[in-house]
């Protein structure tokens, strides 16, 4: 019957749920592959939640593992978990367009409105030509760090083995993952980079490749049309600000709380607890690689960590955490507020009130997740609520530092901590805009009313 019928419509995404799809169908795809026997060192099956957190984990650019990366997966195994890396650091849908460029397909009006969203823009103008950049840009920097390393680690190992190292490590190091295969180069799983703690060229290209990513290409992009321009964005200034303010002054922190711990920067020269010091504030900013044993750093030096973490990197990089625009939003609301001003004032640019509410959602968000989640692995985990706190805080971030928490979580715990990857890599607000309603205009405003406060 012809009144009967119903029009069919196909089911329409917004940008944010295609984003959240398009990496959970990214994730179990990678976990399918890990589960493998020929992706195991071994030749058995990983167990599937074992593939599934490695394979989160690696999407979601964090490096928290609970096998050791380079003696327990096969060059098959690895290749997945670095495809998973470039592909999660990068955005899905970054490498996506790349093939539409290699294919010379045009970009639909849908397709920008989800780069826009997975990059973070207020708006699309200039949005495949940033992409282009992105591109240009990651390859680039990847491909010189990871001929340094291969000279370098040339004289550790056999030339072919140190290219191999060179390009798996720039790629994840690039999109500040953590993961590493020193485990099974070494004979010592987890061991990560302690074993340069003070070499000078592994610190350096490293702490380039993390502070690199982590600024986001709207910056490296600032940054490299500076000649031509003359002038930094607000945004550009900000991060940089930040960005160094945070690394100087967690150096300064961890070489004073570490200098005198016999089991971290103690027995090491001046230029070794310099490097150390540099690397361990650097890290934190969702990094994952560690140059001395976290678990046997000081408890105030793991709080101050938990806080680096927290705060991660800043908007569009490949990086976690509230970023580093979010926390400078904060500061500045609490310094106006303090010296009775209205606005917020950065460089001489006013902020617009919609900015300091998203800042201040994000944050209260995020600390919620990180508290409720802490308070369940408390009861789920034997174990004290610093270390807990500090695994929690370390996949909301993205980051990968664990104090020895990972390869000893439950099931249970293994499943909080993916949904904080996953949570952490996408961003609080852009999951819940894709859970949640479809925003409405309001017809009508309520009358002000006052509370006090303080």
């Amino acid at each position: 019957m012809k009144g009967m019928k119903k029009k069919f419509r196909p089911l329409q995404l917004t940008p944010p749920q295609i984003l959240v799809l398009g990496f959970a169908a990214i994730i179990m795809i990678g976990a399918f592959l890990l589960t493998l026997p020929f992706a195991s060192a071994s030749g058995m099956a990983t167990p599937f939640i074992d593939a599934l957190f490695t394979a989160t984990s690696a999407t979601c650019v964090t490096g928290l593992v609970v096998v050791d990366t380079g003696s327990h997966y096969t060059i098959f195994g690895q290749l997945v978990i670095i495809v998973l890396i470039q592909v999660g650091g990068l955005g899905f849908m970054t490498m996506a367009t790349l093939f539409a460029f290699m294919l010379k397909k045009r970009i639909s009006l849908k397709e920008r409105l989800i780069l826009q969203e997975a990059l973070n823009q207020s708006s699309m103008e200039g949005i495949v030509r940033l992409i282009r950049k992105v591109i240009r840009y990651a390859l680039t920097i990847e491909g010189v760090a990871a001929v340094l390393f291969a000279i370098r680690w040339s004289a550790d190992m056999a030339p072919g083995k140190a290219l191999y190292f060179g390009v798996w490590h720039a790629v994840s190091f690039f999109n500040n993952a953590g993961f590493d295969l020193f485990g099974g180069h070494t004979g010592v799983k987890f061991v990560s980079l302690t074993g340069y703690v003070d070499d000078p060229i592994v610190n350096i290209v490293a702490m380039m490749l993390i502070i690199l990513g982590g600024l986001g290409f709207i910056v490296i992009s600032d940054l490299l049309d500076l000649k031509r321009t003359r002038r930094l964005t607000l945004h550009s200034k900000v991060v940089l600000t930040t960005t160094s303010l945070l690394i100087v002054i967690g150096a300064i922190v961890f070489f004073l709380f570490e200098y005198s711990n016999p089991l971290t920067l103690q027995p090491l020269s001046g230029w070794g607890k310099f490097w150390g010091s540099m690397f361990q504030s650097v890290t934190p900013r969702t990094a994952g690689a560690n140059t001395i044993d976290i678990a046997a750093m000081r408890q105030a030096s793991q709080f101050f960590m938990i806080i680096l973490m927290f705060i991660g990197a800043s908007p569009g990089s490949t990086g976690g955490g509230i970023k580093t625009t979010t926390f400078t939003i904060l500061i500045g609301a609490m310094i106006a507020m303090i010296r009775g001003k209205e606005d917020i004032v950065f460089f001489r640019n006013r902020l617009a009130k919609d900015r300091i509410f998203k800042a201040i959602t994000l944050s209260m968000i995020a600390l919620f997740l990180v508290i409720f989640v802490a308070m369940v692995l408390s009861t789920t985990e034997d174990h004290h609520f610093l270390m807990i706190l500090f695994e929690v805080t370390s996949a909301f971030g993205t980051v990968g530092l664990t104090m020895g928490l990972t390869t000893q979580l439950t099931i249970v715990g293994k499943i909080m901590i993916i949904f904080m990857m996953f949570v952490g890599r996408l961003g609080p607000i852009t999951l819940a805009y894709a859970l949640g309603p479809k925003k409405e205009k309001e017809l009508f405003r309520y009358p002000e009313g006052k509370i006090t406060i303080g």
